[in-house]
């Protein structure tokens, strides 16, 4: 039987408490409220009846904006009320028919679904279970959760730059979370502490706000320093000395940081690995008692050539 279509004034119906969206953003909006004000509303809001109104279980644009056009009635599909489980449930699964919510709405209210599944079992879902509920797959849980466990200052930056127009944005949830997780790093391996993680992060935020850094995973090559650091091959107080450059000098990225740093040993170990992979492979063929090829046998001997005008030349 198909779903009853019935029109509703917009004054009796009430956004979800639990949608997770709650970034509108201005030309967005202004593109569908014009499209309804020439069409009208071609689909109906999805809602259910909580005490003397109606809230909505999907159309919360479609509502803001017939609300701004004045619109006497909107039509409305009306369904069972959900338990709040089910109810953070079916917000999730919109999200991921739809793909249009900010990240970090999401993670907020993916907290909530967490807590609420607590208080039905007396204990945390898995991240599988996480995920199924939320209808989402686990690198995705994963990411969210890393949103939740920033500071409440850069969650409230973030919510503020994703309430401007696009056009607008300077600082996105991935330049957040790269700058954290290279921050991290370091102090994990002793480069920084607490304080000096904090001041990092906040510098390579401000970096890519003026267009220092203008590559969002400029930050992992602050990763390399680490290793380098943890594989003696960078001492800590070079690593120290590169990181209060970008915390202090306004126009030092970290291109130069690792330039400074460690790129010269990164590059040679890279080159180590490609070494023995090689060797490996050319081990195997001897094994195996294979052929050389004509080309092969070619570049072997042309890598052989680079190989020893490298080793005088050094």
């Amino acid at each position: 039987m198909p779903d009853v279509v019935t029109l509703i004034a917009p004054a009796q119906l009430r956004r979800n408490p639990d949608n997770p969206r709650l970034i509108f953003r201005v030309d967005d909006m202004q593109e569908l409220e014009n499209s309804i004000a020439q069409q009208g509303i071609l689909v109906p809001l999805t809602v259910y009846r909580d005490g003397a109104h109606f809230s909505l279980l999907d159309g919360e644009r479609r509502w803001r904006c017939a609300t701004k056009l004045g619109l006497p009635k909107v039509p409305v599909i009306i369904q069972p009320k959900p338990r709040r489980l089910q109810n953070i449930m079916m917000m999730f699964a919109i999200h991921h028919a739809r793909k249009d919510w900010d990240p970090l709405p999401t993670a907020l209210k993916l907290g909530e679904l967490e807590e609420e599944f607590r208080k039905i079992n007396d204990r945390s879902p898995t991240e599988a279970e996480l995920a199924g509920l939320a209808s989402l797959s686990r690198g995705e849980v994963r990411r969210l959760k890393k949103l939740l466990s920033l500071p409440e200052i850069y969650r409230r930056e973030l919510l503020q730059e994703l309430n401007k127009p696009r056009s607008q944005q300077r600082i996105t949830v991935d330049h957040v979370l790269e700058a954290t997780t290279a921050a991290s790093l370091l102090r994990k391996r002793d480069i920084v502490d607490e304080k000096t993680e904090d001041r990092l992060r906040r510098a390579i935020i401000k970096k890519f706000r003026t267009g220092v850094i203008n590559n969002t995973v400029a930050p992992r090559k602050l990763a390399r320093i680490a290793r380098a650091v943890e594989r003696n091959q960078v001492s800590r107080r070079s690593a120290r000395s590169v990181v209060q450059k970008l915390i202090t000098i306004a126009d030092y990225d970290i291109d130069a940081a690792f330039a400074e740093s460690a790129e010269q040993i990164d590059f040679q170990h890279n080159l180590e690995q490609l070494i023995d992979r090689l060797e490996t492979a050319l081990t195997e063929h001897q094994a195996r008692s294979y052929h050389f090829s004509a080309p092969l046998s070619n570049r072997l001997r042309r890598l052989g050539r680079m190989i020893s005008r490298s080793l005088s030349e050094h």
